[in-house]
């Protein structure tokens, strides 16, 4: 086991080289300089576009959700373990310099996200139950170039993409759900698991419909529930805020660099922040991976645009807001670079808890450990949707599906109940084998989807104009 162990590290750390951030960063900044920046310029109305409740589907709209339920299905997905977890890892293992990459990477990664999405809706099509099936191995299979070839990598993105959910999407959540309620409230590892598994199948029996009244209602909740704990946080020790975001912008960018203050005793390289941030940021937006097209694809929408950008505020929601904020509450209640009674330095959720702690005292654990209950219950949801959708690619009838449910509600009861550090790197694996081809198809197609988006930049001009002289009206 433990030789497995050092084997998946090291397969880990090598697909998470240099290769696959340059790729990464890579493929988002080619996008965005030849979407001409329009998803930076456009963020605006992309936020806009989700604030539109209203929204109601109709017979001109295909899909089997809402707009916004799509993207509540998504953030559900991406808001988990990596905003709480991931944050605190990515700045003790790369510095505080680690938040400016996790920054920068969700910047670029806007455009990433605007396009897999967007192309997700395009090639879309109906399952034998008249249900949408998209995401990234439909846009190989009936999009990209060379037929043959794309069949191959759409196959190849829905293996990962399965194996993803049962890891990275399930059993790292459920886990990080039972260590949380042991270490907070005294509740045993196999009555979480029973009770997070007779949760999770009473609600994926229903399918995409019932996981988005969950999530269009659990997701907004729980991300103002932990935003106000950490932001009470940075509050209330706004004195140390300065010092800290001068550390995180000096580690950033320093070829080596040792925190002091803020950042404890915490020794690393530019390179360590730039691998660690980006990573950790895409373990926590999933932009490049593809898997969020799935659920976008189920979105009611008249034009495959309007819905790539209403997925692409994923990214901004949950990494440019709820993981900057946790950053700056880890700076700001000097806990990072702290040791334990073994001289250790303290990390993940044990980081975030001690974080809190400087504000709530004991209460501030076990807000911490309500905030990973939440967090990571939506991700096991949302993911289950993702992952059966890359199933039912694979197996081509829909009535097999039921299996994977059963399998997957079953696989959280597995995770709550065992030891886990195998897992966490098995899933940082997956999520790089999920990326290759889809991030291979996104460069390939990159002209249609830029195409695509120059074609809805006069539909959003007219929305401005009209928006414009309604405004002057009303004066």
């Amino acid at each position: 086991m433990e030789q497995a162990a050092k084997l998946l590290r090291s397969i880990d750390d090598m697909v998470w080289g240099p290769p696959m951030l340059i790729l990464m960063l890579g493929t988002g900044i080619y996008l965005m300089v030849r979407m001409k920046f329009l998803p930076i310029r456009n963020l605006g109305y992309a936020l806009k576009s989700v604030m539109d409740f209203g929204e109601q589907r109709n017979e001109e709209k295909k899909g089997d959700i809402s707009s916004f339920s799509s993207l509540m299905t998504e953030l559900a997905a991406t808001i988990g373990t990596g905003n709480i977890v991931g944050v605190a890892t990515a700045m003790v293992l790369g510095g505080p310099g680690a938040l400016v990459w996790m920054m920068l990477s969700a910047l670029v990664g806007l455009s990433t996200k605007l396009a897999e999405s967007l192309l997700s809706v395009k090639y879309r099509t109906v399952n034998d139950k008249g249900e949408i099936s998209g995401g990234p191995m439909y846009t190989m299979l009936l999009g990209f170039p060379n037929r043959p070839i794309g069949k191959i990598m759409g196959t190849l993105f829905a293996i990962f993409a399965v194996f993803a959910s049962f890891g990275m999407g399930n059993m790292t959540q459920s886990n990080s759900i039972s260590a949380a309620l042991k270490e907070s409230f005294g509740i045993s590892e196999g009555i979480t698991g029973l009770v997070v598994t007779i949760l999770t199948i009473l609600i994926i029996l229903g399918g995409i419909k019932s996981i988005s009244k969950i999530t269009q209602i659990v997701v907004p909740c729980m991300a103002v529930f932990y935003m106000a704990g950490a932001l009470l946080v940075i509050f209330m020790n706004i004195g140390n805020l300065p010092h800290g975001i001068s550390q995180i912008l000096t580690m950033a960018f320093s070829p080596k660099a040792m925190a002091g203050g803020v950042g404890g005793s915490i020794v690393v390289s530019m390179q360590q922040a730039l691998r660690w941030g980006v990573s950790r940021g895409v373990f926590s937006n999933e932009a490049g991976l593809g898997a969020s097209g799935i659920s976008a694809a189920a979105a009611s929408t008249d034009d495959p645009v309007k819905q790539g950008y209403v997925s692409m505020t994923g990214v901004f929601f949950d990494t440019i807001v709820i993981c900057l904020v946790t950053g700056l509450a880890l700076a700001a209640s000097g806990v990072l670079g702290i040791t334990d009674g073994r001289g250790n330095l303290i990390t993940g959720s044990s980081l975030t808890i001690a974080a809190f702690s400087t504000t709530f005292g004991k209460w501030g654990g076990n807000l911490v450990s309500i905030g990973i209950v939440l967090f990571a219950f939506a991700t096991i949801i949302g993911w289950e949707y993702q992952g059966e959708k890359a199933f039912e690619f694979l197996v081509k009838k829909t009535d097999y599906c039921i299996i994977y449910r059963f399998i997957y509600a079953l696989t959280a009861f597995t995770g709550a109940t065992c030891a886990l550090d195998i897992v966490w790197d098995f899933s940082d694996i997956m999520n790089a084998l999920m990326a290759v081809p889809n991030l291979i198809c996104v460069l390939v197609m990159s002209k249609t989807a830029c195409g695509e988006v120059f074609r809805y930049q006069e539909s959003i001009k007219r929305s401005c104009i009209m928006q414009k002289k309604q405004y002057n009206k009303s004066k």
